[in-house]
């Protein structure tokens, strides 16, 4: 099947929508920083990058170090007492996983426009070169730890017209897609698509996708602020997904790895209040899979903190990602976007990293 492609004009509608939500919704909740140095040593097999006309062959990966895969995770744990981290009864992933062997460092937003982040703010080489300069900061503040850079492209964009379906939702053409893909084969990136399903629904947009999901360096994210189950209009309130969502996406996902041989895919999903991920606990863990909560909210460090702390940190998954925003985060006192380091007095550490 076609996405549907969609004129400019409608871009600039939803596009200050977007602003309102997850780029524009702050993190809940208070402070408690918690402070520690990190240590160890990592080495993996990455994903092939391919190009994006490349047919997908089979590549054999080397069997998962199981001893240093566990030792990654007690360090992703980050002293944790609690008894939450690491995971417990979580499956070894297939060979080729990315996770925890890399932290992969994202730049999220969408093409058509600058106010959805930095992925659509610069121009693209100078976006590259952005990325590339955070790739070291991240490589200086933690060297035990290789980074993955990553292209973090909004394909399905929450609107502010209601489009001919009335579902309040753009689907991006095939080939913004095809170009997201070409910058990230010139910085060696993997890719993240995600997608914000409004009044539609995750069952409906995830197929339209396949023929990307089905190449090794195609990963997926899936947005629960505007997954508006009660037919609210999006950016109006903040929207849910339940279990039996995340559990359908990374299913889908298995079935695709089973059936063309790739390595593990990395789900995100974004959180940053309670409601908007439910039974939790009921999310099911699969070696096709590596699924990342990522905290999702903006605001000034302490808020931030609070938000990681209630969201993601007490209520574990499997692995935990981390937004930043270069405009939001500096808006209120004390003006400061955190930096590696301080993200990484975190605990558990943060995996996936993604800047907007």
């Amino acid at each position: 099947m076609k996405l549907k492609t969609i004129p400019f004009s409608n871009l600039i509608l939803f596009s200050a929508l977007v602003l309102l939500s997850n780029c524009g919704h702050s993190s809940d909740k208070s402070k408690a920083p918690d402070t520690s140095k990190t240590v160890t040593k990592t080495t993996t097999a990455s994903t092939a990058v391919k190009t994006v006309d490349s047919v997908t062959t089979k590549v054999v990966y080397p069997p998962i170090d199981k001893k240093l895969y566990d030792s990654l995770m007690k360090r992703l744990a980050h002293g944790d007492t609690t008894g939450r981290w690491p995971v417990k009864n979580t499956p070894y992933p297939l060979p080729g996983a990315i996770l925890p062997f890399k932290r992969v460092v994202a730049f999220y937003g969408n093409l058509y426009a600058k106010k959805m982040g930095i992925l659509g703010e610069l121009p693209p080489n100078e976006m590259l070169a952005k990325l590339k300069g955070e790739v070291k900061n991240w490589e200086r503040a933690d060297p035990q730890t290789p980074v993955q850079p990553a292209l973090h492209y909004i394909a399905v964009v929450a609107s502010g017209d209601a489009g001919k379906d009335g579902k309040y939702r753009n689907r991006m053409p095939f080939k913004q897609i095809d170009s997201v893909l070409k910058l990230a084969n010139k910085a060696h990136a993997i890719v993240f698509l995600d997608v914000q399903v409004a009044l539609s629904t995750i069952r409906t947009e995830l197929p339209l996708l396949e023929k990307y999901l089905i190449m090794p360096q195609v990963h997926f994210g899936m947005d629960p602020e505007f997954s508006m189950k009660d037919g609210s209009r999006p950016g109006k309130k903040i929207g849910t997904y339940d279990a039996d969502d995340i559990n359908y996406v990374s299913g889908y996902l298995t079935n695709l790895v089973k059936k063309y041989n790739l390595p593990p895919k990395i789900l995100i999903v974004h959180r940053f209040t309670k409601k908007m991920v439910t039974n939790y606990k009921q999310i099911k863990l699969h070696p096709e899979i590596q699924l990342v909560m990522d905290m999702d909210g903006w605001g000034e460090p302490d808020l931030k903190e609070g938000t990681y702390r209630y969201f993601i940190r007490e209520e574990p998954v499997q692995f935990t990602g981390f937004k930043l925003f270069y405009k939001n985060d500096i808006k209120k006192a004390p003006h400061h976007m955190l930096t590696p380091e301080e993200v990484l007095k975190k605990r558990p550490y943060p995996i996936y990293i993604q800047y907007q």
